[in-house]
């Protein structure tokens, strides 16, 4: 096998390893070379990143080789993973997540209870959209658990804490919850600050 094509191969090795890597004796023992050739394309592969100002690094985290972004490119990261697109949540989501904003911490069988549906996707999502966080474990059988928002969440609304959110009286979630989910971010989109406003 060349060199080149060795590179190649650890390049794509890292990325589906993610966030647990993988070490030089993994990866020798997968491609079957010795240590000392797979650390060698390891290092060149860092030079040839960092040579080409590719978006992405090589680095050495607790003995473990990964890939990850660049440190000096955080900024536009953070304004991607804060800027879920409101319009790109189901009206599912956007029921669930009123739901844990006034209702927090709940879980996902409350969740169930007050929107008459199941809510496991619609939770993921905002899981995934990092609008929700799981915050600890119910004080019940199977000890289910509890989801609150997050930090996020506020800076995605410019609300400098729960306490900002419109008077939950005024969005009583009942039967008229898919009217009153609307109404909740018309109100909070209008309070929406822009990135540069935020701390």
């Amino acid at each position: 096998m060349d060199f080149p094509k060795l590179k190649s191969i650890i390049e794509g090795m890292l990325f589906l390893a993610g966030d647990e890597g993988l070490t030089v004796k993994q990866i020798a023992e997968i491609v079957d070379h010795r240590p000392e050739l797979v650390a060698d394309a390891l290092k060149e592969m860092q030079e040839d990143f960092e040579r080409q100002q590719r978006g992405i690094q090589v680095v050495q985290i607790a003995g473990s080789y990964q890939l990850t972004t660049l440190g000096d490119h955080a900024d536009y990261y953070q304004k991607m993973a804060y800027s879920p697109s409101r319009s790109s949540l189901s009206q599912a989501a956007l029921e669930t997540l009123a739901i844990v904003a006034y209702r927090q911490p709940i879980t996902r069988v409350e969740i169930e209870e007050i929107r008459g549906v199941k809510s496991e996707r619609a939770i993921q999502t905002l899981v995934n959209k990092d609008l929700i966080e799981e915050t600890g474990r119910a004080e019940a059988i199977g000890r289910p658990i509890l989801y609150g928002t997050t930090k996020s969440f506020l800076d995605y609304f410019g609300l400098p804490n729960l306490q900002a959110l419109p008077e939950p009286e005024l969005f009583e979630i009942t039967e008229n919850l898919e009217e009153e989910t609307q109404l909740l971010f018309e109100k909070l989109d209008g309070r929406q600050l822009t990135f540069d406003d935020v701390d």
